[in-house]
Order: structure tokens, then C-alpha cells, then sequence
């Protein structure tokens, strides 16, 4: 089936139709992303990372974008316990707090400019505006990072990089040599090229977060796009977390021992 179709009159998307059942309009006798039959085509057939990127780009991956999508949902999916969305979630998991809050917990945290969605959508802003002149980037990268008007809390350092790295972690070399493999774009083959000079520039090493970044922009996502995928692809990890954490009680929670004088617990025992 062709990917075009003209969307119903009464609910207003280009991203779904249905076709309801016979004997009952509410339900779906056929549903459709984009113009491909979803229950029919796909299930079986595609890959979870194709039809996330259907969803967000309106059209199919070629072979080389789902793998190095599936490669990014991977690298992300778990931040690890010392990300604040991670945190955020065992906080709540260990409280007994519902699912749903969990999840919106580990959300609030890891949306912001710690690794989080907003670091992403400025990084995507920078490479809109700067491509692959490392003139331009080193010249932005030496300064201070751009004041914003926003909502959002001002970054105190350039989104891509890591604020208090030294130099650049094994698994972001790892990560950036695989995402420049797989790549169907020319991005991340410049990034992994001119690392070293971008660094020197920011005076910080590469983070996860930013060759990341990199990926979603080769993957052709725009970057509202990509704050959003960012914010989906992590919360794998922070729902596990909490789930174990949940299980093992505050007694066990991994973070914080605080050392009370004259606690009456320890002069009981």
C-alpha cells in the first residue's frame, strides 16, 4: 500500500486512519500509520525502532536508519542509576508511588538540560545552524553557552558535553564509533573526526548525550522531534530501576547514607 492517504474529515491527523468494523464504529476493523496497514503489513514485519521512526518522520527507515536507530534506543535506554530521570523514578519506586507517577517523575527530571531533553533540542538547534564548519563550532564552543528567555533554566555548559568530565569516557568513544558506522548521514563520521578539536574548543569532553544528539540529527529528526524521542528512549531504564527498588525498600536505597549524630537507632542497638 501507498504511503499517502487523505485523512478522515472528522479527526484531523495525517498519522492515522482507521476503517471501523461493519457492525461497530468504534472499533477497528483496519488502522493505518501513515498509509501503511499497521495490523496488517506490519505486525510481524517491522521492527519496534520502524515504526517509532513512521511515527516521528511520516515515512518507512531505509535498512542503515532502523539499525542505527535500534543502536541509539539501545545506548539510552537505561542512564543508569546516577541520572537524575533514573533517580527521579527510584525515588518514587521506593516510596510506593503508582506507575504512572513514576514514569512522569523519571519525565520532569530528565527533561531538562542535564542530559535530558532540552540539552538535546539545543544540540539539535546548534547543528541546524552550524553543520560540519568547525570554525563555527569552535568560535560558539569557546564561549559561554547562549541565554535564553525561556522557561528553562539557563545551561552552564555547551549541550553535547559532558559539565564535569575530564577527558572523554570509553563508552561515549564506543557509542560514537558505532553510531558513525551504521550512519546514513555525514555527522556523526564529523563528529568522531573532529572530537578532539570540539573538546579543546569547549573545554569538555564529549557526552553520551551529545553523540546521541548527532545520530538523531543523521537520522533526519528535527529538534522538537528529538526531545521527545530522547525523552522516550530513556524511560526503559528508569522503569526498571524503580520497579527494583521498589522491591529492595528504602532501607536498601543505593544513595545518600547520611551519618546522624546521636541517632537514637544506633544508641538503642
Amino acid at each position: 500500500m501507498s504511503g499517502d492517504f487523505v485523512p478522515v474529515d472528522v479527526i484531523h491527523t495525517r498519522i492515522w486512519k482507521e476503517e471501523p468494523e461493519a457492525d461497530n464504529p468504534f472499533a477497528a476493523k483496519a488502522a493505518y500509520c501513515f498509509g501503511y496497514d499497521v495490523f496488517g503489513q506490519m505486525l510481524g514485519n517491522a521492527r519496534w525502532v520502524e515504526m517509532l521512526y513512521l511515527l516521528f518522520r511520516g515515512e518507512a527507515p531505509s535498512t542503515q536508519q532502523a539499525d542505527l536507530l535500534e543502536a541509539v534506543a539501545v545506548a539510552m535506554a537505561n542512564p543508569g542509576p546516577r541520572d537524575p530521570s533514573v533517580h527521579a523514578a527510584m525515588c518514587a519506586g521506593v516510596c510506593g508511588s503508582t506507575a504512572a507517577s513514576t514514569l512522569v517523575a523519571a519525565l520532569a527530571a530528565g527533561a531538562g538540560g542535564l542530559s535530558g531533553g532540552r540539552e538535546v533540542l539545543l544540540a539539535l538547534r546548534a547543528w541546524q545552524e552550524y553543520g560540519t564548519d568547525l570554525q563555527a563550532w569552535e568560535s560558539v564552543l569557546k564561549s559561554e553557552p547562549a541565554r535564553t528567555l525561556d522557561i528553562w533554566p539557563d545551561l552552564e555548559h555547551q549541550p553535547g558535553f559532558e559539565p564535569h568530565g575530564i577527558r572523554r569516557s570509553e563508552v561515549v568513544d564506543r557509542a560514537m564509533a558505532c553510531f558513525a558506522r551504521l550512519s546514513p548521514g555525514l555527522h556523526l563520521s564529523w563528529l568522531a573526526s573532529n572530537a578532539d578539536a570540539l573538546e579543546r574548543a569547549a573545554g569538555r569532553p564529549l557526552s553520551l548525550t551529545g553523540i546521541a544528539a548527532a545520530a538523531y540529527h543523521d537520522l533526519g529528526f528535527s529538534p522538537e522531534a528529538s526531545e521527545m524521542l530522547h525523552l522516550l528512549l530513556r524511560l526503559p531504564g528508569a522503569a526498571a530501576h524503580a520497579l527494583e527498588q521498589q522491591g529492595y525498600g528504602f532501607r536498601k536505597f543505593p544513595f545518600f547514607s547520611i551519618d546522624v549524630e546521636n541517632d537514637p537507632a544506633k544508641e538503642k542497638a
